[in-house]
């Protein structure tokens, strides 16, 4: 959640801005023959809580139908859809309909301790406390409530000391005896979180410990599993130390802890990537985006934001696995009108969400889910992809219209996801080869549950506007070989700002970078047996997104963008077809008049 903004009222926040950085510039090795190297999809950080978040969690989540201006959802203002009733309307609603299928948090997001005014209560510690209106029977008794469902309750929390606790800080901390609000924030009242709504609070004291220890307690005591921890920074569109809550999640971390309660702790909203590390070690999962939320006169739209997750995704996939998971935000695609989505844009959209193991929690009213919607939902192969032991798939062609996304499972079958993206029909193909075999593979549509037989070295299907497909594709050919060949070997040539550089992570430790405005990279000497399109894997490190004019032979180039590897020290890879005639080839990579990624190496496939 982005919004609402607790010093005023709730209003939207603005959307992310893009900004481009300098490839970090830029050596001498010849061209080797190898096996394909591993693309992998390793963790790199120990999780938070393996057993608390061991797979992406599932359930509902409030705050769609509180931000939305669909008509009748909000009757008393903004915001006001959150009420004990309406909360319990949906305990009732996914215990009858989805829990069977594993959907079991029922999530409180932010005003429970507002009025429709969005004026909030405290109690004599300055911890949140119900609204008597909203939540007349209490947080503890809404919980209780809950769990006789069987279910599991989540609640919310702005990060820092809001301002309205602080009361001239004089207000004493529970259980922390000499201990007040003064004690706990930095004497200059700076602020922090996504909204600038709370002091940021000073963990030099010991104090302030001890006031998110009362919270956890608190939380514990009432009996809830999960806390959402809003307006996280580095991230929600804050940077600086004001906006560094690193501790405040590690001091919540320890103080959950304490407690001696399982309590996942999510992190929202678009969290700084360069401080993934922080995220999974001091949580259970973190929003990788700004809001799903449209904040218009339905819950979501396609073009809002939805569709940003194709390209904001990728940089984070290999940070997901057992105990903390890249979060997409709420699953929206069960009520039809109110969604604002078209049936193929649902589809796509809980295929992602399912492909890249994002936790599968819908904002939906799960009384009025329509049939299609609660197919959707309900897809016990498609949840397994989701739930299941085998890694997030990833982009393995450029960020484009058309787009492959998979993943090798533990079992040596794939998940494959065909996605077009542009605004009309299109066909999609996803070549065996990117997933690294050649001949046969049998192939199973997901979300029909129907064996589609055998296709050989690939399968192509026509996707509507915004449309996809989901299979498990079972190969029963040949494992590919391939020749490697290094960017910066010296039988290249260089163009334009194109320049060598060291790069630890890259396979000969260094790169080609400085692709910018008209700079080239060709790589000469790539020699295939027989004419035929190769699908070309690139080696690549880019910071954000960017895009390369991709030719063979001096003709005809193909712009690709290469989504972003989230920082310049990562490499990632996709493909690319090439052309290429029997015998020996040159590859161009040209950044035209914008900035193209830095390039470690291709990978060609000794047959088409």
């Amino acid at each position: 959640m982005r919004s609402p903004s607790y010093s005023v009222m709730p209003v939207r926040g603005l959307r992310s801005l893009v900004v481009l950085a300098l490839a970090a510039g830029l050596a001498t090795a010849a061209p080797a023959a190898r096996a394909q190297p591993d693309d992998g999809n390793a963790t790199t950080a120990t999780p938070a809580s393996s057993a608390t978040a061991a797979k992406p969690y599932m359930g509902w989540t409030s705050w769609s139908m509180q931000s939305s201006k669909y008509p009748g959802l909000n009757p008393n203002g903004d915001y006001s859809y959150l009420t004990e009733a309406n909360v319990l309307k949906q305990t009732d609603a996914l215990a009858a309909k989805l829990k069977k299928y594993g959907y079991e948090y029922i999530n409180i997001d932010a005003g429970w301790w507002r009025d429709y005014a969005w004026t909030p209560e405290f109690d004599a510690y300055g911890r949140q406390k119900a609204d008597p209106v909203r939540f007349p029977s209490g947080m503890k008794s809404v919980a209780d409530r809950i769990h006789s469902q069987g279910l599991k309750a989540g609640i919310y929390l702005p990060v820092g000391l809001e301002k309205e606790a602080y009361g001239g800080g004089k207000v004493p901390i529970w259980n922390a005896e000499g201990c007040t609000t003064s004690d706990i924030v930095y004497d200059d009242l700076r602020t922090t979180n996504g909204w600038d709504s709370a002091y940021k609070i000073d963990f030099s004291d010991p104090c302030a410990q001890k006031y998110i220890d009362s919270q956890a307690r608190m939380f514990a005591d009432w009996g809830y599993d999960f806390l959402k921890l809003d307006g996280v920074g580095p991230g929600s569109f804050k940077s600086g130390d004001n906006y560094d809550n690193v501790a405040d999640v590690a001091a919540w971390q320890k103080a959950i802890s304490a407690t001696g309660r399982p309590i996942h702790l999510e992190l929202s909203w678009s969290l700084d990537i360069g401080h993934a590390d922080d995220w999974k070690r001091h949580s259970n999962g973190w929003r990788v985006d700004t809001d799903v939320e449209c904040y218009c006169n339905t819950l979501v739209s396609w073009e809002n934001s939805v569709d940003d997750r194709w390209d904001d995704t990728p940089a984070w996939t290999r940070h997901a696995g057992p105990g903390g998971w890249n979060d997409l935000d709420s699953l929206n695609v069960g009520n039809g009108e109110m969604d604002g989505l078209t049936r193929a844009e649902r589809q796509s959209y809980a295929t992602l969400w399912a492909i890249a193991k994002s936790p599968l929690y819908t904002g939906d009213d799960v009384t009025k889910l329509d049939s299609y919607g609660l197919s959707l939902l309900t897809n016990r192969e498609v949840i397994a992809a989701n739930q299941g032991a085998n890694p997030p798939a990833r982009p393995v062609t450029p960020s484009d219209s058309q787009q492959v996304w998979a993943a090798k499972n533990h079992d040596g079958s794939y998940t494959v996801a065909l996605f077009n993206l542009a605004d009309r029909p299109a066909s999609v193909t996803a070549d065996w080869s990117t997933l690294g075999f050649t001949g046969e593979a049998a192939v199973r549509d997901l979300w029909n549950h129907e064996n589609l037989g055998t296709h050989k070295n690939g399968i192509t299907q026509a996707l509507p506007a915004h449309g996809s497909r989901l299979f498990t594709v079972t190969p029963r050919g040949d494992a590919l070989t391939w020749t490697g060949i290094e960017a910066e070997s010296s039988a290249n040539t260089l163009g334009g700002n194109a320049s060598v550089a060291d790069c630890a992570a890259c396979s000969d430790g260094r790169k080609v970078g400085n692709l910018y405005t008209g700079s080239k990279l060709t790589i000469n000497n790539v020699e295939v047996g027989k004419a035929g399109t190769y699908q070309i894997k690139v080696a690549y490190i880019s910071g954000d997104a960017r895009s390369a004019d991709v030719s063979a032979n001096g003709g005809g180039a193909t712009r690709h963008t290469f989504p972003s590897t989230g920082d310049w020290s990562t490499v990632n890879s996709v493909y690319v077809p090439v052309t290429l005639k029997s015998g020996s080839n040159t590859i161009t990579f040209d950044s035209g008049s914008g900035y193209a990624p830095d390039i470690d190496r291709i990978d060609v496939p000794k047959s088409s």
